[in-house]
């Protein structure tokens, strides 16, 4: 079963563990900004949603800070795609 999504701070990353293992989303933090750079998935995990899991909570959070994302990452930029109710962390700029 999969648990909560956490921010590791010193490994820049949000995690969620699942099944043994862990996916994450890397980031990078500047004022007022979180740019998610990489997101990996094990493939153990792959197929059982835990990537979009990840990156919602993630953007939760993200969103409970007050911060704007850029989506470098092509998974976490095709989640914002799919789901509107995050267009307003994007960065515009």
């Amino acid at each position: 079963m999969a648990e909560a999504v956490r921010d590791n701070i010193s490994r820049h990353r949000f995690e969620l563990d699942a099944g043994g293992h862990t996916a994450v989303s890397y980031y990078q933090l500047s004022p007022g900004v979180i740019t998610f750079t990489h997101t990996e998935v094990p493939d153990a995990l792959a197929g059982q949603g835990i990537g979009s899991k990840l990156v919602r909570g993630a953007l939760e959070q993200v969103r409970a800070r007050g911060l704007k994302v850029v989506p470098a990452c092509t998974f976490v930029a095709a989640y914002m795609d799919k789901h509107p109710e995050f267009d307003d962390l994007r960065q515009v700029g």
